[in-house]
């Protein structure tokens, strides 16, 4: 049992570590490809690595009825429309303001897992997690947010849209896939994504813009392996195994290792007010396992 809560803790860290690197990953990438052909692109080089994998590791693919209601749903409402809102979102507003309403992201798991999945108890110490994550976002990139309504108001929308499908989505899993192995569980929702991503981008992008340069073979292969094979299975492993409230509290985490990341390679300001934002992260997810460490502090004691 302790091995596995080291497996959890170290999971966790895992995914909020690559999750928080994609964005600079990201931002190398989009000097090279346009928005959603990089990201089409992106998942198909991870179909085809989780397929390898599938065969390497003789993993069963079930293909029930449930099985392939999952499947689309998480290839839709996982990653073809919220990544496609998402991009297109952030050609009208900020990345700090995306990042700051993507927060939202827990919220909407609260709302849906209080009305979906009954054995999943919601107590308030998750509640202040979230709340203090939001406030700390916020905190963070409050120096660099504009908002004009007249230009950003449908992009603002959209990121929200993609945070709710989001929760949705992780909530719909948690109550119905318990039965799919973390690997298999993403290969077709990954492909999904891959091949609709491929044809808008050749419907709506202008692909003569596109340069094949390192930092698109980089971006796309990083994104690929780490942001997409490694953290999804991690994700999807750890959905069984903890609570999902604060599962989606790494969404709080992945904004403040990006600022990191930026700050030590490509040396942007690292602010007292960035430490200060991120130390109320920190806080609400001491808050959101704050009922976990009491329980084990008092069994240790015995």
């Amino acid at each position: 049992m302790k091995s596995e809560n080291v497996k959890i803790i170290f999971g966790y860290i895992l995914i909020c570590l690559l999750w928080g690197s994609t964005w600079l990953a990201i931002r190398v990438g989009l000097d090279s490809l346009t928005p959603i052909f990089s990201a089409g692109f992106r998942f198909i080089i991870a179909a085809a690595l989780f397929y390898i994998l599938i065969k390497v590791k003789k993993v069963e693919i079930k293909t029930d009825p449930l099985a392939i209601k999952l499947y689309l749903m998480m290839g839709f409402l996982s990653f073809v429309i919220p990544f496609g809102l998402v991009y297109w979102a952030e050609q009208f507003i900020p990345s700090g303001l995306a990042s700051i309403l993507f927060g939202f992201f827990p919220f909407a798991t609260i709302l849906f897992s209080r009305f979906l999945i009954k054995g999943d108890q919601i107590d308030i110490y998750q509640v202040a997690a979230v709340i203090l994550g939001f406030i700390g976002l916020i905190v963070i990139f409050s120096e660099n947010l504009s908002i004009e309504l007249d230009n950003s108001f449908f992009g603002m929308l959209a990121v929200l849209g993609s945070a709710f499908l989001q929760g949705f989505n992780a909530v719909m899993i948690k109550k119905y896939g318990k039965n799919l192995n973390p690997v298999s569980m993403n290969f077709f929702p990954v492909l999904i994504a891959g091949i609709c991503m491929m044809l808008l981008s050749l419907l709506f992008e202008d692909l003569s813009r596109n340069r094949y340069d390192f930092g698109a073979f980089f971006s796309v292969t990083y994104l690929a392996v780490f942001g997409t094979l490694i953290t999804f299975s991690i994700y999807y492993w750890l959905m069984k195994r903890m609570n999902v409230v604060i599962l989606s509290i790494s969404s709080f985490i992945t904004p403040i290792v990006a600022v990191i990341l930026g700050w030590l390679i490509l040396g942007e300001k690292l602010s007292l007010q960035d430490l200060f934002g991120s130390s109320l992260v920190l806080i609400g997810i001491l808050f959101a396992n704050l009922k976990g460490l009491k329980k084990y502090y008092l069994t240790a004691k015995k």
